[in-house]
């Protein structure tokens, strides 16, 4: 048995009086994936910080080939190997990529009196070649979709030569064949004797490449086990305290399908989709599936006013709604949950409060100044109503975990009260319990009447909410299956092109 190489000794941390991890020790081997799984809020998050330099511990120790890390200085541990890929992409989006790997530590020729751009240039396209993924290095990141802006981001972490690679959430924005690249990539790193640091709430992928799990629960140590010697079942129960029965299956349609609130007729946009037509009716929800690049989140978008179409209509409850405009969209009774909430859903340096009234802000003003106390009921409601786990409503959005900033953002458009509900992958980055909750919250808002559209690239979630399911390929509407009788092939077979291979979506 290999020594371990990452020593964690009795770490602790809270956050404004809120205990985020206690007591917590594990080590980490040589050539291991070593996977950290838990429910939003277990203290995974505090532990890749510290592990990483961003948080310093209240107490603790951690040990790395025998040395103390430092602790609370980025740029000290990465210089002792241990290197992050965090949940959220952390790429410049006005830079290209070239100067995205190699920000602050520029490769330089003639005795470092010029920059050698045309290493950095080659380098990078190596490093994006090893991910599969051929993006223009001269193009600002910003202007990339999300899942390739991630693997920027790991090319940049790969380009540092590490002992140990903490990945938080890696495949959360990849495609199907994007997340085998990346697992391979794993594989390999564990070949080469470097130590991994898996954290996923996709739990398929644990058990593809972790050598051990451990689970936290509420900030403490549940326990640490050889992955071959568990199931699935066993690590949900660890993670929740309760069977997985209790958490999956599909749902039972309980309430009444209405009349037609969201009807698109030919919707098109050149190059990107194409004759898009579909209806949602109240008290229905109808999975929108699809592979990454299909359409599906550029036709949220413009349904939503963020981006322009070329012809087509959309009506809301039978009124034309006007296209370009997000103040309309929201007037006629639309609210999105957008795929990037760190970017598109928060404002992440104000407070929890503020985030979840930012939608209804007008309704609670009364010449000029917020009543305070119905905005406080208001909050207060959502966070019940939510589960959002937060120290207070007047911490920064961005302190925390994503499972919960998921929550947040889902609670600042419910709280306009829409007629119809765009959920662009509701539950990206979220645990098997929360997942479990917000799918129970989705059925319930649709047996009050809600329509709802919701765009996944998780197979079993499409299947297990909705009412009917719309499948999208090349910006094309493919097909609708019904929820009830709908199996993963047949949703696969509408998605995938008939000459490409057949690969499940992440």
């Amino acid at each position: 048995m290999a020594e371990p190489l990452i020593h964690v000794t009795q770490l602790c941390k809270s956050f404004g009086g809120v205990q985020a991890i206690e007591g917590v020790s594990l080590d980490i081997r040589a050539g291991e994936v070593h996977a950290v799984c838990g429910e939003n809020g277990a203290g995974k998050s505090t532990l890749i910080k510290i592990l990483s330099g961003v948080v310093t511990p209240d107490s603790g120790t951690v040990l790395v080939g025998g040395q103390p890390l430092p602790m609370g200085n980025v740029h000290a541990t990465e210089a002792s190997g241990v290197v992050a890929m965090h949940q959220e992409s952390t790429v410049f989006p006005d830079l290209d990529a070239v100067d995205n790997l190699f920000v602050g530590r520029e490769l330089r020729k003639w005795h470092g009196l010029f920059l050698d751009r045309a290493a950095m240039h080659r380098q990078t396209c190596e490093l994006l070649a090893r991910l599969g993924e051929h993006i223009d290095p001269t193009r600002p990141v910003g202007e990339l979709p999300i899942a390739q802006r991630q693997m920027v981001a790991m090319a940049r972490a790969l380009s540092r030569q590490c002992r140990l690679l903490i990945m938080d959430e890696p495949t959360a924005s990849l495609s199907g064949r994007e997340t085998e690249v990346l697992l391979e990539l794993v594989r390999q790193f564990r070949r080469q004797g470097v130590a991994v640091l898996y954290v996923s709430h996709r739990l398929e992928e644990v058990f593809q490449v972790a050598d051990r799990v451990t689970v936290l629960r509420d900030g403490e140590l549940v326990e640490t086990r050889e992955i071959s010697a568990i199931d699935s079942d066993d690590l949900i129960r660890m993670m929740v305290g309760r069977e997985a029965a209790e958490l999956v299956g599909r749902h039972e349609h309980a309430g009444t399908i209405g009349e037609d609130l969201l009807r698109v007729n030919g919707l098109t946009r050149e190059g990107v989709f194409q004759d898009v037509s579909f209806t949602v009716r109240a008290g229905e929800v109808v999975g929108l599936a699809g592979l990454v690049g299909a359409g599906r989140s550029e036709v949220a978008r413009a349904l939503f006013g963020i981006d322009p179409y070329d012809s087509g209509t959309i009506t809301v409850a039978g009124q034309h709604l006007p296209r370009g405009s997000v103040a309309a969209a929201m007037s006629y009774g639309l609210a999105l949950v957008p795929e990037d909430r760190q970017h598109e859903g928060l404002v992440l340096p104000m407070s929890v409060g503020t985030n979840l009234s930012l939608s209804v802000l007008s309704s609670l003003t009364c010449g000029g100044f917020v009543n305070d106390r119905r905005e406080r009921e208001l909050v207060q409601q959502q966070i019940q109503d939510l589960s959002i786990r937060t120290a207070g409503t007047n911490v920064a959005a961005e302190t925390l975990s994503g499972g919960n900033q998921q929550k947040l953002v889902l609670g600042k458009w419910l709280a306009s009260r829409p007629r119809v509900l765009i959920l662009d992958e509701p539950t990206r980055g979220v645990d098997v319990g929360a997942k479990s909750q917000l799918h129970r919250l989705i059925r319930q808002l649709a047996s009050e009447g809600m329509a709802t559209l919701m765009i996944s690239s998780e197979l079993p979630e499409i299947l297990g909410v909705s009412d009917r399911i719309l499948v999208m390929r090349e910006g094309r509407l493919a097909g609708e299956l019904a929820g009830a009788t709908a199996t993963p092939e047949q949703v696969l077979a509408l998605a995938l092109p008939d000459e490409r291979e057949v690969v499940a979506p992440a």
